[in-house]
């Protein structure tokens, strides 16, 4: 990423940390929501913000979680069905340049273990999951068996970034940035593997 980009995403993200405390849950749901449909926003720092407004009572932890929740698995859903339905707008996404390597390892692993796959790229490999979802739709990946993936695997992004921010509520700028680099460094490793392994099958054929 360019440094104007990166300070273009770093404003961006200042902006909505500092709204997380008017609009409350709401806007983390939204936030959250709009990272599941692939949209360059930061939903972890948003509901690490969030946890921390809640250890401070400014925001109730029950609501955050929730909205975070429902933002998440919403647009979990409305990944999978676009790839599902809109074949076309799919075909165009996977072909630009930024996003044709990602859509083709979401591809890629999804056919070894579909639940597995959908599950950690909730929380362990986040950046990989919107290219996931549309993924799954487009390769016909039976709905329950996303769904069942999609909502244990949010619960856990949830509970572990929104109690994150509980927790170290005095530090969640630096817990965000270390998260950030951590999912960074954790989906270039998974898309690493994902090659590797599958040079290795054509090396075998």
């Amino acid at each position: 990423m360019d440094t104007s980009k990166a300070m273009a995403l770093g404003t961006v993200s200042e902006a909505l940390l500092a709204l997380v405390p008017v609009y409350g849950a709401a806007l983390i749901g939204v936030v959250t929501f709009l990272s599941c449909v692939a949209l360059p926003v930061p939903a972890s720092l948003a509901m690490l913000a969030g946890g921390a407004f809640a250890a401070t009572g400014d925001l109730a932890l029950a609501g955050v979680m929730t909205a975070a929740f429902i933002g998440a698995l919403t647009g979990d859903q409305a990944g999978y069905w676009l790839g599902r339905r809109g074949g076309g707008l799919v075909a165009k996404v996977a072909q630009r340049p930024n996003s044709a390597h990602m859509f083709a390892r979401a591809r890629s692993s999804l056919r070894g273990n579909a639940f597995g796959v959908v599950f950690l790229s909730r929380w362990l490999f986040s950046p990989l999951g919107p290219w996931v979802n549309l993924a799954a739709g487009a390769m016909g990946v039976r709905w329950g068996v996303f769904s069942l993936g999609s909502i244990t695997g949010e619960a856990v992004w949830v509970v572990v970034y929104v109690g994150l921010g509980w927790v170290f509520a005095a530090q969640v700028d630096r817990v965000g940035e270390t998260m950030t680099t951590l999912a960074g460094v954790l989906a270039g490793a998974a898309v690493t593997a994902l090659l590797a392994r599958a040079l290795w099958r054509v090396r075998r054929r």
